[in-house]
Order: C-alpha cells, then structure tokens, then sequence
C-alpha cells in the first residue's frame, strides 16, 4: 500500500545559501569522548601526538566543519589553565557535572592541534559558572594574542608560537539550568555574558559571540530567559544558542518520527523573541541561533546516568547510546528543520562526535565504527551546496499524541546554480505506508540522476555494532528515477533519502 508525496521545487524558492558551520559537532570531557574517543597513546592507529587517527578519518568522512569544545555541561566548573603546559605538571580535579575525574591530559593547545587534523573550526565554551570576565579575558588572549604579553608567551612556551585564531566563543552553557554548577537567574546571566562580551570585544572586536539561550524548548523560563538575555546583551553578541534533544519513549514512534516538527516550532520560538527584542531596541542587526547541542539521546537509560557516591573514574563508560535505523532516520531529518532555518541558524553542532551520543564509536584498543546516524549527516554535509530551496510538499497526514498531524513526509532541497547540480533531502516518517514520489523538476531545465540512495531497514530498530558496522547503511534506490521532467519514484517507510541530480555535461 503506498500514498503519494508531491514535492514542488524551483530555483526561485531561495532561503539562503548552505552554511558549512551547520554540520558541527561537540566533543565535551564527558565519558570516553576525549579519552579512548578521540584521543588514545598507544592504541595502534595513534599518530605522534596519540591522536586515533582511525577516528580522525572518520571525522573527515563525517564531514564536520566545527567543534565545539570543551563542554556542555563540563565547562561550567572548568578551569582552562589545569589543561595547558606540560602534561605531569597538570592536576587532576573532580568533574562535578558528570561525577567524573579529569585528568587534564587533553586541554586547549591538544584540542587545536587534533582540529587542525581534523580540519574543522574550533568553537570554544567558556566558563560563566564558577568564574566570570578575568578568566575569560585570560583565556581569551593565551588563546589568540600574538606573542609579546604574558599569556601568549605562555602558549608560545608551551609549544604553540603562533595564536590558535578561535572566532567562536559560547559564553557559558545552560545557564538556566538548575543542574548546572553555578547556575544563574536570566537576569544574573544576562549581566555576566554583557560584561564578558564587552571586554572580550576589547581584546578583539570581530570576535563571533554566543549567549546562551534556554537549554530546551520545555524550561519553564524558556522564551521569558531568551527576552532578558537579549535585552540586555544585544549589542555585544551576534548568536543566541538553542539546545534539544529527541527519543522514542512509551514505545511512541509516531511522535518520536515527527520530531523535527519541534524542531521547526522550537527555532521559530526563538527567532520571534530575537526579532521581538530587535524592534524594543530599534536595532538593524539580527541574532542568529547556534543550535550548539542537537540529537536523538535516550536520557532515561542505564547508560546516561553517571556514577555516584565515592566513585569517580577517569572517562567511565556514560552517554554511550546504541542508534538504530529509526533514530537515524529523525537524526537525517533534523538535518532537513536546521537547512530549512539557514537564514537563521548560522551554526549548529551534533551532540557528540564520539562515544558520547554519537555517530563515532570506539572500542579501546580495538575498532571504531559507524553507527546508523553517521550516514545521512554524512552525505548532508557532502552534497548540500550551493542555495538552500524551499520545498513545497503535499503528502498525506499520521496522527500522533504529541503533535497531533503530522506529514508523513519531509524535504528540503539545495541547488548549486554554477554547477547545476540539485540535492533532495526526504524522508518518509510514517511508520505504516511506502510513498510514491512525484516532483516536477521543469523549472530547472533539463536534469539527470546522478544518485539516489534511502536508509532504511525492514526492523527499524536494527543498529551497526563492532562486529556488524553495516547492518544499517543508505542503499541506491532504484525506484528513484527521471520521466518526462519528473522525479518519480517510491520511498519506502520510515526512510531518509539523498537525490541527486546535475545538469547533462556538455
């Protein structure tokens, strides 16, 4: 039994261009991310500086952009400093977000060097929890002023002559969290990030500034927190940051499957604050999102809850989820919500990169793999250029108990218009029918497949493990074809999608 889904698609239909920062990710000192995750000494793929290089491929083939760094959660109680000169000198401390011990190995000059291998921008938190504009400022110029005053002289020192040139900075993490270790009111935050930016500025004026916006669309100051921080914070910050996090629970896939409609109404929530506080102050500039913290993340099981008591282990096992092919199939379809929004969302980071609610895994000592998810942000970021399109689309409808109605189907399209090439993104969410696909492709002129791959799996809730790192991998589609200037084809359910098509070479 199938239904049909009618995209309708023109050049003309432009959001604004694709945004490489999109396809960011987050490595936070929190369980086996940093240790046995993206660095291990001695594991037989460690490069000089015991890189795994294995993960690092893996980065690559990910295709991240940015990577924020060092927390999440962690940075609130950080002190940079313990992580900078020479590795037997640095203490250990307890990590009080995770009940952890970090043993400072990795710090900020390890952290540039892996993202220099990596080649992806750094984004980098900064403490607004226990510590305030000094050890901001402190942090700030060891990490990007030229030699010549104390601190940059210690970086020099420490092996990095030349400054790391960090653009990005996120003034603190979740601030409005009970949860987090100096956890403020909106109006306590907004004067600490206002003061931290304004002298920030001082040392260097182009800097790329973050506020932190709500930790989730659910807090009951969510919206109330967005006005006070940006009321008073406006001018000296460029991006307000939104956080999420999906699951299926109660064995609700319908509602699970239509999580990117929150996704749409959470990112449209903040934008109207944003523009709301813009016309109160009169100003020409827009506050963009940094979607910093975004993905499918089962909270409520065993794995996710952190030791206790007097055990404090260096990188426990924690956060260490297993995706299976639904998960996959919301995680391609955030993907699609956070392309739709780029003429708001300037950045958005995957929480995490690995180990940790992630698409990497690794075994230490031994492999690592791909989960389900790392194959639609994969090919996203591959093949998404050029201009961002919006999609028109008809397609019939599931009920669901959060949301009510929901289309069975979404998409978002990008189209390169110097190389003629057009990517489609689409996934069919609805847990009971295959869609037949139907997309007029006329206003592009003449165009030919180049690929058309779908994720999916008969068991939406087959995974890849070490020992079978396929089980679930896009597959061609070859029901997806091209008649008569048409895009036709069948989709099957709960799948995610990649068409790509390119004008006939000359």
């Amino acid at each position: 039994m199938s239904s049909q889904v009618t995209l309708t698609l023109n050049p003309a239909f432009r959001v604004a261009p694709v945004r490489r920062r999109t396809f960011g990710a987050f490595v936070e000192h929190l369980g086996r991310c940093v240790y046995s995750g993206i660095f291990e000494p001695g594991h037989p793929t460690a490069d000089e500086d015991g890189f795994r290089t294995d993960v690092l491929a893996l980065t690559r083939e990910l295709g991240v952009s940015s990577v924020r760094y060092p927390g999440g959660n962690f940075v609130s109680g950080y002190r940079w400093e313990d992580g900078v000169g020479p590795v037997e000198q640095r203490p250990a401390r307890h990590d009080l977000a995770w009940h952890s011990t970090d043993p400072n190995t990795v710090g900020l000059d390890e952290f540039m060097a892996w993202a220099k291998k990596a080649e992806v921008e750094p984004m980098y938190a900064i403490n607004l929890g226990t510590r305030g504009v000094e050890e901001a400022l402190d942090v700030l110029q060891y990490a990007n002023a030229p030699q010549g005053i104390a601190l940059s002289d210690q970086r020099a020192e420490n092996g990095s002559p030349e400054p790391h040139g960090i653009r990005m900075w996120c003034l603190g993490n979740e601030m409005d969290g009970p949860w987090q270790t100096g956890h403020k009111t909106a109006e306590e935050y907004a004067r600490l990030a206002t003061e931290t930016a304004r002298a920030m500025r001082q040392e260097d004026p182009d800097l790329e500034l973050i506020a932190c916006g709500s930790s989730n669309s659910q807090m009951p100051t969510f919206g109330a927190w967005e006005k006070a921080v940006l009321t008073e914070a406006y001018d000296h910050v460029d991006m307000i940051s939104a956080h999420v996090y999906y699951s299926e629970k109660d064995d609700d896939q319908a509602s699970f499957l239509a999580s990117a409609d929150d996704m749409d109404q959470f990112i449209d929530a903040v934008v109207a604050t944003a523009d709301h506080v813009r016309a109160t102050l009169k100003r020409d500039k827009r506050i963009m999102i940094s979607f910093d913290e975004w993905n499918v993340w089962y909270q409520h099981r065993a794995e996710s809850r952190p030791p206790s008591g007097d055990d404090w282990p260096v990188a426990p096992v924690l956060l260490e989820d297993t995706y299976n092919a639904m998960d996959a199939v919301v995680v391609g379809n955030l993907l699609i919500s956070l392309l739709r929004h780029s003429d708001r969302v300037a950045s958005a980071s995957l929480a995490q990169l690995v180990n940790v609610i992630a698409p990497i895994m690794t075994e230490p000592g031994g492999a690592a793999w791909k989960q389900t998810t790392f194959h639609p942000f994969a090919l996203t970021s591959q093949h998404a250029k050029g201009e961002v399109l919006d999609v028109r689309l008809a397609a019939p409808t599931f009920e669901n108990a959060r949301f009510g109605t929901s289309s069975a189907a979404d998409a978002v399209a990008t189209w390169d218009e110097e190389s003629g090439d057009l990517a489609v993104f689409v996934v069919n969410r609805g847990n009971q029918d295959a869609l037949d696909l139907d997309a007029d492709l006329s206003a592009f002129g003449e165009l030919e497949l180049v690929e058309a791959v779908t994720l999916h799996h008969e068991d939406p809730y087959a995974a890849n493990s070490k020992d079978a790192p396929d089980t679930v991998t896009p597959q061609p589609n070859e029901n997806i074809r091209v008649e008569g200037g048409r895009l036709v084809g069948s989709l099957p359910e709960i799948s995610w999608s990649l068409v790509r098509l390119s004008r006939p070479a000359a």
